[in-house]
């Protein structure tokens, strides 16, 4: 299956979860997923009036932290390349007093329609795993941040401890899919135990982001593993 199509298969899965995607991430996460993108926010290292980029925003609940973060001053642009996604961060917005200063966009992250250097930080929340291409999404960020700027990159995980490993295909498929069921997407939600499968380990992310010119690159296991931040910085 060429690029291309893996792209539209991957935009349709999320277009038909837009409207319980908040809700199964509570349950992916056990609620916990709140506490780790304000750990992404923090280790953006987004400063007040920065210009600052989340890729991958779905629902915009990552960019709405980072535009507290940067302030009036600064600017947020949110990232998805999901129409119905994109509709509800917009909604969400919309409910905000101040309205955040966030800008939504409807792109690729593999091919982002932003100038090379544009941008003081960055954060990514569980996209890098339903990217086609990692090195070549890496790359794009490296291309669009600012030198010496930094991104935190949140996403699920396979833990190499096999009995956290067997608790997470355990809840996976007893708790979660069957919720997903229930809400009308289990055959959607089915596609994430693969992906964690195909998911390159820490290490080899690092690995990744040196070979496209991170100066800098280090992951961080959260949650015994079934976490990880990757946080790189250019030259």
């Amino acid at each position: 299956m060429n690029q291309s199509k893996n792209n539209i298969d991957v935009r349709a899965i999320f277009d038909r979860i837009a409207p319980v995607y908040d809700q199964l991430n509570d349950w992916l996460s056990l609620g916990q997923h709140r506490i780790w993108k304000e750990m992404a926010v923090k280790w953006s290292e987004a400063k007040p009036g920065d210009t600052c980029l989340d890729l991958c925003c779905g629902s915009g609940d990552l960019a709405l932290r980072l535009a507290r973060r940067v302030g009036v001053k600064g600017r947020v642009y949110g990232v998805d390349f999901s129409p119905n996604l994109l509709l509800s961060a917009r909604q969400r917005s919309r409910a905000q007093y101040p309205q955040p200063p966030i800008t939504w966009v409807e792109a690729d992250v593999l091919n982002l329609p932003f100038e090379d250097n544009s941008f003081a930080a960055a954060t990514m929340g569980y996209g890098l795993r339903n990217v086609t291409d990692i090195q070549r999404c890496l790359k794009e960020l490296h291309r669009v941040l600012q030198p010496s700027a930094k991104a935190a990159i949140l996403d699920f995980h396979r833990p190499s401890n096999s009995q956290i490993r067997a608790f997470q295909q355990f809840y996976l498929d007893n708790l979660v899919v069957p919720l997903a069921d229930y809400l009308g997407v289990k055959e959607e939600y089915a596609y994430i135990s693969p992906s964690l499968d195909r998911f390159p380990v820490g290490t080899e992310q690092v690995e990744l982001a040196r070979q496209v010119g991170y100066a800098t690159a280090t992951h961080y296991p959260i949650a015994n593993g079934m976490m990880g931040m990757l946080v790189v910085s250019k030259f």
